[in-house]
């Protein structure tokens, strides 16, 4: 089993920044994928981002170039840097964790960006 504690979230002005961390415990693969997930009220769940733990990225189109997501193998955390904040980014955002035969999400937290 994987837990995942997600912190970072809160409410920003556009143009702001924010960064979010999700730090994974429990039975941890060496080989796995992190990332981020978002939805927001009326929407389907979206991509963000998300990474391997070989440092293979993939970003969701409405955010390339500003955000950036990263991790840190020794700590099992996978970080968000979210730039340029836009108020079609608000939305609840998603820690996800994957590895062969297990998916696992976080408990999700809110970001909230004001015009």
């Amino acid at each position: 089993q994987v837990q995942l504690v997600e912190s970072g979230g809160g409410l920003v002005q556009a143009g702001g920044s924010l960064r979010l961390s999700c730090a994974a415990s429990g039975r941890i693969s060496s080989s796995n994928i992190m990332g981020w997930y978002r939805q927001a009220p009326g929407k389907q769940r979206e991509l963000v981002a998300v990474i391997s733990s070989a440092g293979t990225t993939n970003y969701g189109d409405s955010v390339k170039g500003r955000f950036t997501i990263s991790r840190d193998n020794a700590k099992n955390t996978v970080y968000l840097q979210m730039n340029s904040l836009k108020p079609e980014d608000t939305a609840v955002y998603r820690c996800n964790y994957g590895s062969y035969g297990s998916n696992y999400w976080g408990q999700g937290t809110q970001v909230i960006v004001s015009s």
